[in-house]
Protein backbone atom coordinates (compact mmCIF):
# COMPACT_ATOMS: atom_id res chain seq x y z
CA UNK A 1 0.00 0.00 0.00
CA UNK A 2 1.12 3.55 -0.87
CA UNK A 3 2.30 5.67 2.64
CA UNK A 4 3.59 8.71 3.96
CA UNK A 5 6.88 7.16 5.83
CA UNK A 6 8.46 9.47 8.47
CA UNK A 7 12.63 8.28 8.42
CA UNK A 8 13.80 10.65 10.20
CA UNK A 9 13.90 14.94 10.59
CA UNK A 10 12.84 16.80 7.69
CA UNK A 11 12.94 13.10 5.99
CA UNK A 12 9.55 12.05 4.63
CA UNK A 13 9.01 9.78 1.83
CA UNK A 14 5.70 8.58 0.08
CA UNK A 15 6.32 4.60 -0.71
CA UNK A 16 5.19 1.64 -0.91
CA UNK A 17 5.27 -0.89 2.28
CA UNK A 18 3.56 -3.88 3.25
CA UNK A 19 -0.25 -3.78 3.92
CA UNK A 20 -1.86 -4.56 7.46
CA UNK A 21 -3.43 -7.62 7.95
CA UNK A 22 -6.55 -7.44 10.32
CA UNK A 23 -6.50 -9.94 13.30
CA UNK A 24 -9.08 -11.30 14.66
CA UNK A 25 -9.83 -8.73 17.09
CA UNK A 26 -8.75 -5.57 15.13
CA UNK A 27 -10.11 -3.90 12.48
CA UNK A 28 -9.25 -2.10 9.29
CA UNK A 29 -9.89 1.26 8.15
CA UNK A 30 -9.43 2.44 4.36
CA UNK A 31 -7.91 6.22 4.97
CA UNK A 32 -9.89 8.57 3.14
CA UNK A 33 -8.24 11.74 4.32
CA UNK A 34 -5.60 12.72 7.08
CA UNK A 35 -5.62 16.12 8.39
CA UNK A 36 -2.06 17.64 9.46
CA UNK A 37 -1.74 18.17 13.22
CA UNK A 38 0.49 20.93 14.49
CA UNK A 39 2.14 18.02 16.80
CA UNK A 40 3.11 16.54 12.90
CA UNK A 41 4.46 19.49 11.78
CA UNK A 42 6.67 19.47 15.11
CA UNK A 43 7.63 15.58 14.79
CA UNK A 44 8.66 16.44 11.08
CA UNK A 45 10.92 19.10 12.43
CA UNK A 46 12.04 18.06 15.45
CA UNK A 47 11.20 14.05 15.99
CA UNK A 48 9.13 13.06 18.68
CA UNK A 49 10.44 10.64 21.88
CA UNK A 50 7.25 8.33 20.55
CA UNK A 51 7.92 8.11 16.77
CA UNK A 52 10.73 5.67 16.31
CA UNK A 53 11.41 5.74 12.69
CA UNK A 54 10.74 4.77 9.81
CA UNK A 55 7.36 5.16 11.30
CA UNK A 56 3.45 6.48 9.69
CA UNK A 57 2.12 9.39 11.78
CA UNK A 58 -0.84 10.99 11.42
CA UNK A 59 -4.09 10.87 13.56
CA UNK A 60 -6.82 13.38 12.43
CA UNK A 61 -8.60 10.52 9.97
CA UNK A 62 -11.43 9.47 8.38
CA UNK A 63 -12.25 6.98 6.55
CA UNK A 64 -14.47 3.71 5.73
CA UNK A 65 -14.42 0.16 7.89
CA UNK A 66 -12.37 -2.11 5.40
CA UNK A 67 -12.59 -5.21 6.91
CA UNK A 68 -13.82 -6.51 10.68
CA UNK A 69 -11.87 -9.09 12.67
CA UNK A 70 -13.36 -12.21 13.50
CA UNK A 71 -13.67 -11.89 17.06
CA UNK A 72 -14.79 -8.30 16.80
CA UNK A 73 -18.19 -8.46 18.62
CA UNK A 74 -20.71 -6.17 19.46
CA UNK A 75 -18.59 -2.96 17.53
CA UNK A 76 -22.19 -1.72 15.69
CA UNK A 77 -19.52 -1.64 12.45
CA UNK A 78 -20.00 -2.33 9.27
CA UNK A 79 -17.69 -2.90 6.30
CA UNK A 80 -18.30 0.16 4.01
CA UNK A 81 -19.17 2.03 7.43
CA UNK A 82 -17.58 5.79 7.58
CA UNK A 83 -15.46 6.54 10.53
CA UNK A 84 -13.20 8.30 12.96
CA UNK A 85 -10.74 7.07 15.03
CA UNK A 86 -10.72 7.98 18.53
CA UNK A 87 -6.67 8.45 18.97
CA UNK A 88 -5.50 7.90 22.72
CA UNK A 89 -5.69 4.38 23.70
CA UNK A 90 -4.81 3.52 26.97
CA UNK A 91 -3.65 0.16 29.28
CA UNK A 92 -7.07 -0.42 30.68
CA UNK A 93 -5.24 -1.58 34.23
CA UNK A 94 -4.85 2.14 35.54
CA UNK A 95 -6.83 4.39 37.99
CA UNK A 96 -7.47 6.75 34.81
CA UNK A 97 -8.76 3.73 32.47
CA UNK A 98 -11.25 2.57 35.18
CA UNK A 99 -12.82 5.86 34.47
CA UNK A 100 -12.47 6.41 30.91
CA UNK A 101 -10.04 8.76 30.84
CA UNK A 102 -7.28 7.07 28.29
CA UNK A 103 -5.58 10.37 27.39
CA UNK A 104 -4.65 10.31 30.86
CA UNK A 105 -3.46 6.81 30.92
CA UNK A 106 0.70 6.69 32.06
CA UNK A 107 0.74 3.95 29.59
CA UNK A 108 -1.32 6.00 26.88
CA UNK A 109 -0.56 4.66 23.36
CA UNK A 110 -1.85 6.52 20.63
CA UNK A 111 -2.47 6.18 16.80
CA UNK A 112 0.53 7.85 14.48
CA UNK A 113 2.66 7.65 17.59
CA UNK A 114 2.93 4.40 19.23
CA UNK A 115 0.54 2.31 16.37
CA UNK A 116 0.92 3.16 12.85
CA UNK A 117 -1.16 6.84 11.90
CA UNK A 118 -3.25 7.79 8.75
CA UNK A 119 -0.86 8.85 6.34
CA UNK A 120 -1.25 5.81 4.63
CA UNK A 121 -4.04 4.05 2.69
CA UNK A 122 -5.04 1.29 5.24
CA UNK A 123 -4.32 1.36 9.48
CA UNK A 124 -5.13 -1.23 11.87
CA UNK A 125 -7.51 -0.06 15.38
CA UNK A 126 -5.80 -2.94 17.75
CA UNK A 127 -7.93 -4.96 20.11
CA UNK A 128 -7.03 -2.23 22.84
CA UNK A 129 -9.03 0.20 20.52
CA UNK A 130 -11.88 -2.31 20.12
CA UNK A 131 -12.49 -2.64 23.59
CA UNK A 132 -12.28 1.00 24.27
CA UNK A 133 -15.12 1.78 21.12
CA UNK A 134 -12.60 4.17 19.39
CA UNK A 135 -14.02 3.34 16.12
CA UNK A 136 -17.13 5.86 15.96
CA UNK A 137 -19.82 6.57 12.96
CA UNK A 138 -19.57 9.41 11.06
CA UNK A 139 -23.52 10.78 11.40
CA UNK A 140 -25.12 11.62 8.53
CA UNK A 141 -24.58 14.74 7.08
CA UNK A 142 -21.06 14.89 7.95
CA UNK A 143 -18.47 14.77 5.07
CA UNK A 144 -15.55 12.56 5.07
CA UNK A 145 -13.63 15.56 4.99
CA UNK A 146 -15.54 17.22 7.57
CA UNK A 147 -15.07 13.78 9.57
CA UNK A 148 -11.02 14.39 9.59
CA UNK A 149 -11.45 17.35 11.83
CA UNK A 150 -13.01 15.83 14.55
CA UNK A 151 -9.93 14.83 16.06
CA UNK A 152 -9.26 18.25 16.42
CA UNK A 153 -12.34 19.58 17.69
CA UNK A 154 -13.14 16.86 20.16
CA UNK A 155 -9.33 18.43 21.74
CA UNK A 156 -10.61 21.64 21.68
CA UNK A 157 -14.08 20.22 23.34
CA UNK A 158 -12.03 18.77 26.15
CA UNK A 159 -10.26 21.88 26.83
CA UNK A 160 -13.39 23.93 27.05
CA UNK A 161 -15.09 21.15 29.07
CA UNK A 162 -13.40 23.03 32.43
CA UNK A 163 -14.08 26.55 31.51
CA UNK A 164 -18.00 26.78 31.94
CA UNK A 165 -18.33 29.10 29.06
CA UNK A 166 -21.56 31.15 29.16
CA UNK A 167 -23.16 34.31 28.06
CA UNK A 168 -21.99 37.28 28.85
CA UNK A 169 -18.14 36.13 29.36
CA UNK A 170 -15.27 37.57 27.77
CA UNK A 171 -12.54 34.75 26.64
CA UNK A 172 -9.37 35.77 25.25
CA UNK A 173 -7.23 33.35 23.14
CA UNK A 174 -3.90 33.34 22.35
CA UNK A 175 -3.27 31.79 19.12
CA UNK A 176 -4.93 32.70 15.75
CA UNK A 177 -3.73 28.90 14.44
CA UNK A 178 -6.38 25.99 13.55
CA UNK A 179 -6.76 25.35 17.27
CA UNK A 180 -7.36 28.45 18.66
CA UNK A 181 -9.70 29.54 15.98
CA UNK A 182 -11.70 26.76 16.49
CA UNK A 183 -11.39 27.44 20.84
CA UNK A 184 -13.24 30.55 19.79
CA UNK A 185 -16.03 29.40 17.73
CA UNK A 186 -16.42 27.06 19.92
CA UNK A 187 -16.15 29.84 22.67
CA UNK A 188 -18.88 31.90 20.56
CA UNK A 189 -21.24 29.25 20.34
CA UNK A 190 -21.06 28.83 24.01
CA UNK A 191 -22.75 32.05 23.85
CA UNK A 192 -19.19 33.87 25.01
CA UNK A 193 -20.10 37.96 24.33
CA UNK A 194 -17.14 38.95 23.23
CA UNK A 195 -14.60 36.40 21.95
CA UNK A 196 -10.80 37.82 21.41
CA UNK A 197 -8.26 36.46 19.19
CA UNK A 198 -4.62 37.60 19.81
CA UNK A 199 -1.92 36.15 17.31
CA UNK A 200 1.60 38.45 16.55
CA UNK A 201 1.15 36.21 13.02
CA UNK A 202 -1.15 38.63 12.44
CA UNK A 203 -1.54 38.33 8.65
CA UNK A 204 -2.70 34.47 9.21
CA UNK A 205 -5.21 35.40 12.14
CA UNK A 206 -6.98 38.08 9.67
CA UNK A 207 -6.49 35.61 6.56
CA UNK A 208 -8.44 33.16 8.03
CA UNK A 209 -10.04 34.64 11.01
CA UNK A 210 -12.41 36.91 9.12
CA UNK A 211 -14.26 34.38 7.56
CA UNK A 212 -15.65 33.23 11.50
CA UNK A 213 -18.06 35.43 12.47
CA UNK A 214 -18.09 37.41 15.84
CA UNK A 215 -14.61 37.34 16.48
CA UNK A 216 -12.75 40.33 17.47
CA UNK A 217 -9.09 40.17 16.35
CA UNK A 218 -5.96 41.82 17.76
CA UNK A 219 -2.51 42.10 16.67
CA UNK A 220 -0.08 42.55 19.92
CA UNK A 221 2.74 44.14 18.04
CA UNK A 222 0.27 47.20 17.49
CA UNK A 223 -1.63 46.97 20.85
CA UNK A 224 -1.16 46.10 24.14
CA UNK A 225 -3.69 43.13 24.73
CA UNK A 226 -3.95 43.82 28.15
CA UNK A 227 -5.71 47.24 27.69
CA UNK A 228 -7.62 46.35 24.78
CA UNK A 229 -9.04 43.83 27.26
CA UNK A 230 -9.82 45.79 30.08
CA UNK A 231 -11.08 48.66 28.13
CA UNK A 232 -13.76 45.99 26.58
CA UNK A 233 -14.33 45.13 30.02
CA UNK A 234 -14.64 48.27 31.79
CA UNK A 235 -11.48 47.27 33.80
CA UNK A 236 -12.54 44.06 35.48
CA UNK A 237 -10.88 41.88 33.02
CA UNK A 238 -11.40 38.56 31.15
CA UNK A 239 -13.56 35.67 32.36
CA UNK A 240 -11.67 33.26 30.20
CA UNK A 241 -8.17 33.00 28.88
CA UNK A 242 -7.00 30.00 26.61
CA UNK A 243 -3.62 29.64 25.59
CA UNK A 244 -3.50 27.33 22.29
CA UNK A 245 0.29 28.46 21.60
CA UNK A 246 3.61 27.02 22.97
CA UNK A 247 4.05 30.47 24.86
CA UNK A 248 5.72 30.57 28.43
CA UNK A 249 4.55 34.62 28.11
CA UNK A 250 0.97 34.33 26.89
CA UNK A 251 0.27 31.93 30.13
CA UNK A 252 2.13 34.25 31.92
CA UNK A 253 0.31 36.94 30.57
CA UNK A 254 -3.02 35.32 30.35
CA UNK A 255 -2.86 35.20 34.16
CA UNK A 256 -2.54 38.41 34.96
CA UNK A 257 -5.46 39.97 32.29
CA UNK A 258 -8.04 37.55 33.95
CA UNK A 259 -10.64 39.04 36.21
CA UNK A 260 -11.98 37.47 39.45
CA UNK A 261 -13.49 33.92 39.18
CA UNK A 262 -11.54 33.76 35.84
CA UNK A 263 -10.68 30.67 34.63
CA UNK A 264 -7.40 29.87 32.62
CA UNK A 265 -6.72 26.91 30.11
CA UNK A 266 -2.87 26.23 29.77
CA UNK A 267 -3.81 24.67 26.43
CA UNK A 268 -0.79 24.50 24.07
CA UNK A 269 2.32 22.77 25.74
CA UNK A 270 5.62 24.37 26.18
CA UNK A 271 8.98 23.57 24.91
CA UNK A 272 10.20 21.36 27.12
CA UNK A 273 13.98 22.97 26.98
CA UNK A 274 11.71 26.32 28.25
CA UNK A 275 8.23 25.02 30.13
CA UNK A 276 8.75 26.94 33.57
CA UNK A 277 7.35 29.79 34.34
CA UNK A 278 7.71 32.26 37.19
CA UNK A 279 3.67 33.82 38.12
CA UNK A 280 2.33 35.83 40.85
CA UNK A 281 0.61 33.38 42.95
CA UNK A 282 -1.61 35.98 44.68
CA UNK A 283 -2.98 36.89 41.92
CA UNK A 284 -4.50 33.17 41.73
CA UNK A 285 -5.03 33.18 46.01
CA UNK A 286 -6.75 36.63 45.97
CA UNK A 287 -9.06 36.38 42.54
CA UNK A 288 -9.75 32.73 43.06
CA UNK A 289 -8.29 31.98 39.57
CA UNK A 290 -8.72 28.52 38.75
CA UNK A 291 -5.51 27.04 36.37
CA UNK A 292 -6.42 24.10 34.17
CA UNK A 293 -4.73 21.91 31.62
CA UNK A 294 -5.67 19.86 29.07
CA UNK A 295 -4.46 17.33 26.81
CA UNK A 296 -5.73 15.16 23.66
CA UNK A 297 -9.24 14.12 24.17
CA UNK A 298 -11.24 11.35 24.77
CA UNK A 299 -14.50 9.03 22.81
CA UNK A 300 -17.33 11.56 24.35
CA UNK A 301 -15.26 14.47 22.80
CA UNK A 302 -15.17 12.90 19.73
CA UNK A 303 -19.11 12.48 19.83
CA UNK A 304 -19.64 15.66 20.63
CA UNK A 305 -17.67 17.24 18.28
CA UNK A 306 -19.27 15.26 15.90
CA UNK A 307 -22.48 16.61 16.69
CA UNK A 308 -21.45 20.23 16.32
CA UNK A 309 -20.40 19.35 12.89
CA UNK A 310 -23.71 17.58 12.18
CA UNK A 311 -25.91 20.25 13.38
CA UNK A 312 -23.78 22.69 11.77
CA UNK A 313 -23.32 25.12 14.83
CA UNK A 314 -19.97 24.32 14.24
CA UNK A 315 -18.69 25.37 10.26
CA UNK A 316 -15.96 22.53 9.64
CA UNK A 317 -15.49 23.33 6.08
CA UNK A 318 -14.16 26.80 7.05
CA UNK A 319 -11.28 25.36 8.53
CA UNK A 320 -10.34 23.18 5.62
CA UNK A 321 -7.89 25.01 3.60
CA UNK A 322 -6.25 23.04 1.32
CA UNK A 323 -6.37 19.18 0.30
CA UNK A 324 -3.70 18.07 -1.25
CA UNK A 325 -2.64 14.19 -2.57
CA UNK A 326 -0.14 12.17 -0.16
CA UNK A 327 2.34 12.55 -2.71
CA UNK A 328 2.72 16.12 -1.55
CA UNK A 329 2.74 15.56 2.33
CA UNK A 330 6.27 17.30 2.58
CA UNK A 331 4.07 20.44 0.61
CA UNK A 332 1.46 20.47 3.56
CA UNK A 333 3.43 20.29 5.99
CA UNK A 334 5.46 23.31 4.56
CA UNK A 335 2.29 24.91 4.00
CA UNK A 336 0.69 24.58 7.55
CA UNK A 337 4.17 25.39 9.16
CA UNK A 338 4.56 28.49 7.50
CA UNK A 339 0.71 29.49 7.91
CA UNK A 340 -0.16 29.33 4.44
CA UNK A 341 -3.02 26.74 5.24
CA UNK A 342 -5.27 26.53 8.33
CA UNK A 343 -6.09 22.91 8.11
CA UNK A 344 -4.90 20.95 5.24
CA UNK A 345 -6.00 17.06 4.31
CA UNK A 346 -4.27 14.62 2.61
CA UNK A 347 -6.39 13.13 0.35
CA UNK A 348 -5.69 9.25 0.32
CA UNK A 349 -8.72 7.25 -0.67
CA UNK A 350 -11.43 7.89 -2.60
Amino acid sequence: MKAAVYHGIEDMRVEEIKQPICKAGEIMIKVHYCAICGTDVRIYFSGHKKVVPPAVIGHEISGTVAEIGREVEESGLKVGDKVTVVTSMGCENCKMCDKGLYNLCPDTKALGYFYPGGFAEYIIVPEAGIRQKSVLKLPAGVSMKEGALIEALSCVINGQNYLDINQGDTVVIYGGGPIGLMHAVLAHASGADNVIVSDPAYDRLERFGRQFEGLILIDPTKVTLKEEVMKLTGGYGADVVITACPSPQAQVEGLEILGSKGRISLFGGLPKNNSVITIDANIIHYKEISVFGAFASNRKDYLKASDLIASHKIDAEKFISAVLPLEKINEGISMVKNGQALKCLMEIGG
